[in-house]
């Protein structure tokens, strides 16, 4: 039965992979109201427009994700839209630092249309989908640093981004259009939440956001 109730935004920089997406959901969902995005800018584009999309399919490694940082920034400035990884990494801590940043499943991209199906249904219906084939339940020493990253506003997230990129405050309040205080400020709550003591720390805290790297460590003071 038709509905057009759902809308998806299927983000990947592969037309032909998305392409294959947009088939499947058109078959499983007729009559959804489909959207696809080649970076992560096109995706916060849309959601900003659109306050009823019900699943973002989202590719690690398309323009703008820079590793995890996309899929945190999505996760806190839209906390109601579920996100679902679709990815070619099939590495079970990569599957689970993606769960543990708030996406509500992972579908690695070598799996076939129906357990893509099967994958999608699960996350439509409010449950949180993994290959049942992976153990992603593996403790991790890096968790607390997961926990605090998550603590982060999305104002939080974009300047610890551009703190990564080499942005001075002043850069970083031109971009954002707020004052030099305000982006201090930001920094400052950065610090506190991430439990370092300069900006290089957290400089570093980001850049293991994006290599899969998440312990820090006391070799990381500066």
């Amino acid at each position: 039965m038709a509905d057009t109730s759902y809308q998806f935004i299927i983000a990947d920089d592969h037309p032909l992979f998305r392409g294959a997406l947009r088939q499947t959901l058109e078959m499983q969902y007729p009559g959804a109201q489909i959207v696809e995005a080649g970076a992560l800018e096109d995706v916060t584009g849309q959601l900003d427009g659109e306050d009823d999309v019900d699943l973002v399919l989202l590719d690690l490694t398309m323009p703008g994700m820079r590793g995890f940082s996309g899929l945190m920034y999505l996760r806190a400035q839209f906390p109601s839209v579920p996100v679902v990884i679709v990815s070619a990494n099939e590495e079970a801590g990569a599957i689970r630092r993606s769960i543990e940043f708030g996406a509500s499943g992972f579908i690695p991209k070598s799996r076939g249309i129906e357990v893509i199906r099967e994958a999608i249904a699960a996350v439509m219906q409010g449950n949180v989908w993994t290959p049942a084939d992976v153990d992603v339940t593996t403790p991790d020493e890096g968790a607390d640093v997961v926990r605090r990253l998550a603590t982060l506003t999305p104002q939080q997230v974009r300047v610890l981004m551009m703190l990564s990129e080499g942005l001075l405050n002043k850069q970083i309040a031109y971009e954002l259009s707020v004052s030099e205080a305000t982006v201090k400020a930001h920094v400052s709550a950065i610090l506190q939440k991430l439990g370092v003591e300069s900006r290089t720390q957290a400089v570093i805290a980001a850049s293991k956001i994006e290599a899969g790297q998440w312990q820090i460590t006391d070799n990381d003071t500066v």
